[in-house]
């Protein structure tokens, strides 16, 4: 730390009680100057020469034959106040980063300027200030944080605009030109080194890190913290993931770590001046600078403290567009009143449908330009799109057990996925599955519209196993799941049958089936002609010998056989119960009857078909 030595006599001031200061002198004092509750009984001679105020008060005093002088609202306090007296006296007086904004602006309240006395205390604490403490990254830290307890005389001396430019300045030095101190508790990362037998080695960093000045920064006031990023800003040289990272620490550093303690009364009204304030520094362009995780944490203290309306619709859009990098416990944001439901469901939806939207239009934008970069962009776009897929999927399955997630919340947020973002379904199954779970009261309608999202075709191995046996689902799903396991599976059997490429085989499936079946009484009327029961259990015999080269393909048959005879037994008498639960639904697959779907030729016979009830 800088500091400046004045005076060369010994310190002569001498305290009698908390509240008053004199002079050891063989001279009897003939001054009484007050500063707040402290009273200085003094000489007037040697302050008045060096002060043209105590000039005019002790003129003033005089007029009324008073020896007392009140200093009102001395800037400082007493303790400036006995700087300047000191100084008046020649005594000595050690100026430092955390005095010398107070010194100067009580020697600006007592005039003490060139005029009176060349060398005055005014002109020695400017050079001070401008030979040392404003070349100083810390001092200068350490000033404007002292110059924000004495505004406004501070402000109008420009200690403070000229403190943030000097710091502003020095955090856009070149990190190889930085040869003063700072602070940077973080872990510094490592890096591998090969060495020339090839081997490698972890070496720390010893240059210093783009961000070496933030955790000084973060020790400011929220005002003085927002004047110092936009001046750093304005500089036009900081990157805006340093930005991002800054403005990460400072909230890390004040905002409180509780709900309680962030919406309590006390302190809710700090909390959404220094949010506001965060949210306003993020960096321009919103593709870069902070994280999805730093941005979904803004957004639910933006909720809870009930920040600007226009600040947490910007938060949507700069969330929109990095959903990709978030995940499911970032997107788990509360719900305020009047929101029933536990988690904020409308909000995800929003941010969502704005993710597609910015999808769409630069899948518009790169068709148009038809270059390699738009063919690189569309490709990393699509990619991004099956991520969020995967996110919101996930989001659903858990916000799917709260019992006030109403059935149209559910659906519209599963509907705001595109299909070509959800080549599997089993995410979306799952998430259908706690629902029905959970929501026991729904009826068969809503059943069917619910487990309409489903694509029986999109689903894996696994997921069909358990949706074949899942008597929570509707029964025209669960023969949607077993035909199409059926049909995957005859494929599979021909395809070694024959040497023929498995992909192939379920190519000419799907473009011989028909796309919808006819009936719950066709599908058991074709099962009893057809005698399925006999053809699954060769089908098993064949799959055995196989199992070597494809037992995916083949593990549903035992159950599936299973299911089917309890299907057979339903429609011979006991099915009229669950008969209204065959309809409805918008997945209906073909049902080709899987005992002549094979044929020794290696052929598929189309000659028999049966279709669902829709």
């Amino acid at each position: 730390m800088k500091f400046m030595k004045l005076g060369s006599k010994p310190d002569a001031f001498l305290a009698d009680g908390k509240t008053t200061l004199y002079v050891s002198s063989e001279l009897p004092t003939d001054a009484t100057i007050f500063v707040g509750e402290v009273k200085f009984l003094v000489h007037k001679f040697p302050l008045l020469s060096k002060s043209n105020c105590l000039q005019k008060l002790v003129a003033k005093a005089n007029e009324e034959n008073s020896e007392e002088i009140h200093l009102i609202d001395f800037p400082g306090g007493p303790k400036a106040f006995e700087i300047c007296a000191k100084f008046c006296y020649g005594m000595t007086v050690t100026l430092n980063a955390y005095n010398v904004v107070a010194a100067r602006c009580a020697a600006e309240f007592l005039e003490m300027t060139e005029d009176i006395e060349r060398g005055n205390l005014i002109f020695k604490i400017e050079v001070f200030l401008n030979s040392s403490i404003f070349r100083s990254w810390k001092d200068s830290i350490i000033v404007l944080q002292t110059a924000n307890s004495l505004l406004p005389w501070s402000e109008d001396l420009k200690i403070v605009g000229r403190c943030i430019d000097s710091i502003a300045s020095k955090t856009s030095v070149d990190p190889a030109n930085i040869t003063w101190s700072y602070t940077y508790n973080r872990k510094l990362l490592e890096a591998n080194k090969i060495v020339e037998d090839g081997m490698k080695y972890q070496k720390k960093i010893n240059c210093v890190p783009n961000d070496w000045w933030v955790e000084d920064v973060c020790e400011l006031e929220i005002d003085l913290y927002r004047r110092v990023m936009i001046a750093v800003k304005s500089k036009g040289r900081m990157d805006g993931s340093v930005i991002g990272e800054a403005l990460k620490t400072y909230a890390v550093r004040w905002l409180p770590d509780t709900v309680d303690a962030l919406a309590s009364d006390a302190h809710i009204k700090r909390n959404k001046s220094l949010i506001e304030t965060i949210i306003c520094l993020l960096p321009s362009d919103r593709n870069i600078g902070c994280s999805c995780s730093f941005l979904l944490k803004l957004m639910k203290v933006a909720i809870l403290v009930g920040a600007d309306d226009a600040l947490r619709e910007d938060l949507v859009k700069r969330i929109s567009l990095k959903l990709h990098e978030a995940s499911v416990k970032d997107l788990l944001i509360l719900a305020q009143s009047p929101q029933v439901t536990k988690y904020d469901v409308d909000l995800v939806h929003r941010i969502v449908n704005q993710y597609f939207a910015h999808q769409k239009f630069n899948r518009d934008a790169d068709g148009i330009e038809r270059s390699e970069k738009g063919a690189e962009n569309l490709l990393l776009g699509r990619g991004s799109s099956l991520n969020v897929a995967k996110l919101i999927d996930e989001y659903i399955a858990e916000i799917a057990d709260d019992p006030n997630l109403s059935l149209a919340g559910f659906i519209d947020l599963s509907r705001s996925i595109p299909e070509f973002a959800r080549p599997i379904h089993d995410r979306l199954y799952k998430a259908v599955d706690i629902y029905l779970k959970v929501h026991q009261s729904l009826t068969k309608a809503e059943k069917r519209k619910i487990c309409s999202l489903i694509d029986v075709k999109k689903l894996t191995t696994e997921a069909s196993m358990h949706a074949a046996q899942n008597e929570r689902l509707p029964l025209r799903v669960v023969v949607q799941v077993l035909f199409f396991e059926q049909v995957r599976a005859s494929a599979v059997v021909e395809a070694q049958h024959n040497s023929r490429d498995s992909s192939s085989v379920m190519t000419s499936i799907d473009e011989e089936c028909p796309k919808e079946l006819d009936s719950f009484k066709s599908l058991k009327h074709n099962m009893g002609h057809m005698k399925i029961s006999e053809d699954i259990q060769k089908t098993k015999k064949l799959a055995k010998k196989n199992s070597k080269n494809s037992r995916s393909g083949m593990q549903l048959l035992p159950s599936r056989s299973r299911i089917f005879d309890k299907l057979w037994i339903i429609g011979k008498g006991h099915g009229e119960s669950r008969s209204p639960d065959t309809s409805g639904s918008s997945q209906s697959p073909t049902s080709v009857v899987p005992g002549h779907m094979i044929k020794s030729s290696g052929s598929y016979s189309t000659r028999q078909r049966r279709h669902s009830i829709s």
